[in-house]
Parts: C-alpha cells; structure tokens; sequence
C-alpha cells in the first residue's frame, strides 16, 4: 500500500525547498535538477540543494546536495541508510553511482528520463546511457542490492481515484513551475559554458 502521507511530504519538499533554490540556480544559468534528504524517522528535512554546472559540471542537482551534504558538521548528519533521498528528475548515470557510492538504500524521483528529454529539452540522460553503456531508457535496474528507486508520478497512479486526482493536480502546478524554470534555462543556455548544456 502507498503511503499517500509520504508522497505529500515528497512533493512539499519538491515545491516548498528545492524549487526556490532551483529557481535562482537557473536565474544563474543552471540546469533545473535539484534534490534533498530527508530523515526516514520524521521524514525532517536534512539537506535541499539544486544543479550548480556553472560552477563545475559534475555538480548536477544530486550529486552537489550529496557535496554539501558531506561538508556539513557530521553530527548534522544523518547516517545515509535512515534517509530518503529525493531527486527532482530520474538520477543520471553520474547521480545514480553518486547515489549508490554514499550508502543510500533509496531515492524516489518526479520526473522521469523521458520528461528531461521531452519536456525540458535536455536529452543527455538517455543518450549517454545508450551512448556509454549500451543500455535502453530506463536501462537500469530500479531494485538491487543497494537501494529501490521510485517514481512518485508511479506511485501516484496507484492509488485510489480521490487521492491520485489530488495528487496529479499538485504534481501538474509542480510541472507548470518546471515548465517556466526550463523556458528560462533554454533561453538562456547559450550563455553559460556547461559541455552538455
């Protein structure tokens, strides 16, 4: 049974931490990927960050939130395996090793591979999984030894009529906001020096 409590909390942390950041982080002319931890007792917020490739490319939105999260005070931290990770899109292969190196034995995603190609016009994801490592989209296997990956739009489509409404309408004024972010990001990619911009 989806836990509905869960997928709000989700989407609060989505819309309420990681958006505004991601907002200034394309206002800077980043990409529109962001992430947070959360403690999996109280589902407490650790850490929210977003992309930061102006600074260095390998700071995609996953894999800067796990930098500062790791140059935070260690007592400030909480032990990777009590934490749930959130990705705003479906981690890249860079993000999943990141994710996967750090001991997470979870994360859970609103936007899939395809969303980034389609709707954001950023198709790196897919092409270097075909690319690099000869896989299909979606060429990885969501459960495995270290952790399960979860769609949340999935898990939303699982639920009962009256919440999955609700829910999807949330998940469509989360989408409406991203559709502005990544107009602002394309009109203005041409200025930034990202490689796979």
């Amino acid at each position: 049974m989806t836990d509905v409590s869960l997928i709000d909390r989700l989407l609060d942390v989505i819309e309420h931490d990681i958006v505004p950041k991601t907002a200034e982080g394309v206002a800077h002319g980043n990409k529109l990927f962001g992430a947070a931890i959360l403690r999996k007792g109280d589902r407490s917020l650790v850490l929210a960050e977003t992309n930061n490739e102006i600074e260095n490319p390998l700071w995609h939105g996953e894999v800067h939130c796990l930098k500062r999260f790791y140059e935070m005070p260690k007592a400030e931290r909480v032990d990777t395996r009590d934490a749930l990770f959130v990705a705003t899109h479906e981690p890249c292969s860079l993000c999943l090793s990141a994710i996967t190196w750090t001991g997470f034995d979870n994360f859970y995603y609103l936007f899939s591979h395809e969303d980034s190609r389609d709707s954001f016009a950023i198709p790196h994801d897919l092409k270097i999984l075909k690319e690099v490592f000869t896989l299909d989209p979606g060429g990885y296997n969501a459960e495995n030894a270290y952790w399960k990956s979860s769609s949340i739009r999935r898990l939303v489509r699982g639920l009962p009529e009256a919440e999955r409404e609700r829910l999807e309408a949330r998940i469509g004024k989360i989408s409406a906001r991203y559709d502005e972010l990544s107009d602002t990001y394309q009109a203005s990619k041409g200025d930034n020096d990202i490689p796979l911009n």
